[in-house]
């Protein structure tokens, strides 16, 4: 048995990932966890570069998790970079900073790429028939869609639609009124305007941070448990129930909601926006959620033979 790691730095968290690959191919998961670091903090306000704060959070989470991995046994480690990583003007800095201290290479990855990836893991973690299928990963800095028809990919594309930019240009860290809220809605219903011809799919899948932290929101998980989350039902009752309940409270007051990874709490009403603005647009009521991403699409992809 061998094992492999996989890191996926995002514009709001940075996702680890060690599998343990068996001689039949199956993978068994050692480590599986996401370190809320905000590199894209005040990435708009400081004219799109990364702050030296936000540098230093993530690079020291980053390196930690290479010793981490080299402690866990793993013959190498692959990580690549987003939305943030992508657009920042002093990335390559960032990028330099990662190697001296983890040495680890970041490989920056495109919209496209990142798309593919993600449907990759959702066809092998949750295996949903050959109906049509649209798959949405919306993260701090950006949103990714696939849409397939059983194996076959048929479109895929990426928005600068991310909860970090929204929450920060609209207020929506702490409370917010229904007037400014609708204006936030609005503002993302226009930057996803992409959507507005789709047809319907048989099923939508959603995966990301906005989405799993809704979904343990929503079983009361006090400790997160990915089994708990991967596949299960996200109505638009419940997103409605959920952008209310983070709309009339503040960032502290969040942060003792159940459920919510107290990191997320200045970001989870952009991202549940978004995620409702997705299922109105696609004409769904409900949704499954994936709790399986880029990262084992990364796995697979890079290690899986």
């Amino acid at each position: 048995m061998a094992r492999y790691a996989v890191i996926d730095v995002g514009t709001n968290s940075v996702k680890f990932h060690i599998g343990e690959k068996h001689a039949d191919g199956t993978w068994t998961t050692v480590v599986d966890r996401a370190d809320v670091t905000r590199l894209g903090e005040g990435l708009d306000a400081s004219g799109g570069a990364f702050t030296p704060d936000a540098i230093e959070r993530t690079v020291a989470a980053i390196s930690g998790m290479a010793s981490e991995a080299q402690r866990a046994g793993a013959a190498a480690v692959a990580a690549v970079g987003t939305m943030g990583v992508r657009t920042a003007r002093n990335s390559g800095d960032f990028i330099e900073a990662v190697a001296r201290r983890s040495g680890v290479r970041i490989e920056i990855i495109s919209g496209v790429e990142e798309a593919r990836l993600a449907y990759l893991a959702v066809k092998a973690g949750l295996g949903l028939g050959m109906g049509s299928i649209i798959i949405f990963d919306t993260g701090g800095g950006s949103s990714q869609f696939t849409f397939g028809r059983g194996p076959a990919v048929t479109e895929q594309f990426s928005l600068n639609v991310g909860a970090v930019r929204f929450a920060e240009r609209y207020g929506l860290t702490g409370v917010v009124s229904p007037t400014d809220l609708q204006r936030a809605i609005d503002a993302i219903g226009a930057e996803l305007s992409r959507l507005d011809d789709a047809p319907a799919p048989d099923a939508l899948v959603g995966m990301g941070g906005a989405v799993t932290n809704l979904t343990a929101v929503m079983k009361q998980l006090r400790v997160y448990d990915p089994e708990a989350v991967q596949g299960a039902v996200l109505t638009v009752r419940e997103v409605d129930r959920q952008i209310e309940l983070y709309r009339a409270h503040s960032t502290e007051e969040r942060r003792r909601i159940v459920g919510l990874q107290p990191k997320r709490a200045e970001v989870v009403l952009a991202g549940a926006c978004i995620v409702r603005t997705v299922m109105a647009k696609l004409r769904k009521d409900e949704l499954t959620v994936s709790d399986r991403g880029l990262r084992h699409g990364l796995l697979i992809e890079r290690f899986g033979g």
